[in-house]
């Protein structure tokens, strides 16, 4: 009777059964994260969908600033007008 060490083939070593407990392990860690993903992804999604929302009320807002912005300098304009015109009046009274 020799005593063999080695395994018969339909045993695995356990050098063989923990490899494939890690590699099954791996596997379902890594479709955990392709679902994270996922689920991050359709996030992103959303949020840029609510900022595209508010892309019409930027552009208003945008125009009514520039509005006001001319506005304000027309007046600041005439404002500076008049203190000439006044100024060149009173100079040439004197």
């Amino acid at each position: 009777m020799s005593t063999n060490n080695r395994p018969q083939q339909g045993d695995k070593t356990y050098f063989e059964q923990q490899r494939e407990l890690v590699l099954q392990d791996v596997a379902t860690n890594l479709e955990q994260v392709l679902q994270n993903m996922n689920t991050l992804n359709r996030s992103l999604e959303s949020v840029i969908a609510v900022g595209n929302e508010f892309g019409q009320v930027e552009g208003l807002w945008s125009m009514f600033e520039n509005v006001m912005a001319q506005q304000q300098q027309t007046q600041s304009n005439d404002e500076e007008g008049n203190t000439q015109a006044h100024t060149g009046a009173q100079e040439r009274a004197q």
